[in-house]
């Protein structure tokens, strides 16, 4: 080995791997590298001695006046030094004329890439590149070498652990099934014995509206034959206050009329709620689901927030209702959460009432056409239902959060109720669930059903 030639080669530096358990976010920093970077000008026999040993070292960093050029992996080195007069060809010759013949295409990544990406990466390359080693760029712009073979082994764990986290949510979402089942069946029960006295009492009202009425209508026939009525009746006239109950004894009627039916719609709307999807999609009349929700939250509504409905004629849509229940549930409720957080801030602020605008969530239900991506294909007719409110919008982080609910690539840790939203609309019913937010303006969640 020349000595003047010693000095400039360090030897490889091998970074510890993290003491954490893997994740489905774990990234590169948490892997075993080797930090070994060569100038260019040094011989190739003297790497070929740092090859020998450490035999683990996957390759060799190249760095020309301090920056990084290349890559050189073990195999590659190793197979022109075992070709026909490759030692006599290379054992003299520097870096810089190996590199001219052995470069090939090397896959660079920054040190934040999850272990799954990267590994997605690696697949992508040609099949002689899978061997090759990752190139992994740091914060401070140094470069380090990742064996493939320790990348495969992490990627292989953490499917592993994707497996079981995926066999444990469907566990889960089966028992969660198992008790909205449960439940829908007690609340249908329930329903039907509140609903079976509700029809009685708004059945016989119409019947005791009509009987006061005649009731009445006789005595106005007696007061009018015998208009000297005795002291007896006018005392009894007195102490019932006859003109006031005759006035207000429809009125009456009308309210208790009125409360019946609302309690009927009431539970009329938790029971669709509740409602145990079949097996197949049934026509849905959109814009009563809608009225069924609002009424079922219109007890933390209180007033304060302003529901404003812009219904268009929409024909029936062919969804499994039960689950459709449970988007709009999720959405208004995240909604509704929104306005109210900031009515309370806006409170505790002091501001007055005239300093800021009501809470307030549009509706909006209409058909619409989209172009078709194929061409001379018609274009396809949707069910589009926007909900939009006058909340101080989201930040770009909890935007990026339920965005990231809604992709499949970034599999939250935690199931949210609006990524269970989003794979109800888009894989259950073929349809599109967007959602957009701009700060001091609001938010807004679009979703659109299919037409069939």
């Amino acid at each position: 080995m020349s000595p003047e030639f010693t000095s400039l080669i360090s030897p490889p530096v091998l970074s510890i791997a993290s003491n954490h358990y893997l994740s489905l976010e774990s990234n590169l920093q948490e892997l075993p590298m080797y930090n070994f970077g060569v100038d260019i000008s040094c011989t190739c026999i003297e790497l070929v001695g740092y090859l020998e040993k450490y035999p683990q070292l996957p390759g060799v960093v190249l760095i020309e006046r301090g920056k990084f050029l290349g890559m050189i992996s073990r195999r590659r080195i190793l197979e022109f030094f075992i070709r026909p007069f490759g030692q006599e060809l290379f054992a003299k010759a520097n870096l810089r004329e190996l590199y001219s013949y052995a470069r090939a295409e090397i896959l660079l990544l920054p040190e934040t890439t999850t272990i799954l990406t990267a590994m997605q990466h690696t697949l992508k390359r040609s099949p002689e590149l899978f061997a090759e080693p990752v190139v992994v760029q740091t914060e401070t712009n140094t470069y380090k070498l990742l064996d493939i073979h320790d990348l495969n082994l992490a990627a292989w764990q953490i499917r592993g652990i994707e497996t079981q986290v995926r066999y444990e949510r469907s566990q889960a979402q089966m028992i969660q099934n198992d008790k909205m089942a449960r439940l829908g069946r007690l609340v249908d029960g329930v329903a039907h014995e509140i609903l079976d006295p509700v029809g009685f009492i708004w059945g016989n009202l119409t019947y005791i509206s009509k009987y006061s009425q005649d009731l009445l209508k006789l005595i106005a026939a007696y007061a009018e034959d015998f208009p000297q009525s005795s002291a007896a009746i006018n005392y009894l006239k007195d102490e019932i206050e006859f003109d006031f109950l005759e006035e207000d004894l429809g009125k009456a009627l009308t309210s208790a009329h009125t409360g019946a039916e609302r309690l009927k719609k009431l539970v009329t709307s938790l029971q669709n709620f509740c409602h145990i999807d079949e097996i197949y999609p049934k026509p849905v009349d959109i814009n009563a689901c809608i009225d069924g929700i609002i009424l079922l939250l219109k007890s933390r509504l209180k007033g304060e927030i302003e529901i404003v409905k812009k219904y268009g004629k929409i024909p029936p849509v062919s969804c499994f209702m039960g689950q459709l229940h449970q988007v709009l549930m999720n959405i208004f409720s995240q909604t509704v959460d929104g306005l109210l957080d900031e009515a309370v801030r806006q409170q505790f602020q002091q501001k007055s009432c005239h300093n800021s605008n009501q809470p307030q969530i549009i509706i909006t239900t209409a058909v619409i056409s989209q172009t078709a991506n194929q061409p001379n294909a018609p274009d396809s007719r949707w069910v589009c239902i926007s909900i939009v409110d006058n909340s101080p919008g989201m930040s770009e982080e909890s935007q990026k959060q339920i965005l990231d609910s809604f992709s499949t690539e970034k599999r939250a840790d935690i199931e949210t109720s609006l990524g269970v939203s989003y794979r109800i609309i888009t894989a259950r019913h073929g349809g599109k669930l967007d959602f957009r937010s701009q700060v001091g303006v609001g938010s807004e969640f679009k979703i659109l059903l299919p037409l069939v």
